[in-house]
């Protein structure tokens, strides 16, 4: 699963090279579907993976708004100061019983270390998806998804 993780982080630092070649207005604008915009994506893909997984060691983690990173030189100084914590983290609950009920803040139903893990995957996969929809909608190739020749697996983790 480290891989995935690993996965995510090199999609998410290609698209943000992507976002180097659009014009401010074009990252804030307002869309259709997902959290309405693509610099809003992004901060949203790594509050939820840092809130989620501060969550496994019962801790609440502050919000990452776009109102406070509102420019894409701050969402690549937000990822790139999360990056590392994020990855002991994970290193660290994938070593521990994935099916431990896990309770975060802010539901009321319990969820298992797994669920919270995969989740934390799978979120930023699907608003990959969104972000390729609107790259096609301004008429420019989105960044390749394709896990298979990123020679992660191959990655001791």
């Amino acid at each position: 699963m480290h891989s995935l993780f690993q996965y995510n982080w090199q999609v998410r630092d290609e698209w943000l090279t992507w976002c180097e070649d659009l014009p401010e207005a074009e990252l804030l604008l307002e869309r259709t579907g997902g959290v309405k915009g693509i610099l809003a994506t992004f901060v949203h893909i790594i509050d939820v993976e840092y809130s989620w997984l501060a969550a496994l060691s019962g801790r609440n983690a502050d919000e990452f708004t776009v109102f406070e990173y509102n420019s894409l030189n701050k969402v690549k100084a937000l990822t790139e100061s999360v990056k590392q914590e994020v990855d002991e983290k994970v290193t660290a609950e994938l070593a521990k019983d994935l099916h431990e009920k896990i309770k975060v803040p802010w539901a009321e139903e319990t969820f298992t270390r797994g669920e919270i893990i995969n989740h934390c995957i799978t979120h930023e996969i699907h608003h990959i998806g969104q972000l390729s929809v609107w790259a096609r909608e301004i008429g420019i190739a989105p960044v390749n998804p394709n896990f298979i020749g990123r020679e992660l697996f191959l990655k001791k983790s």
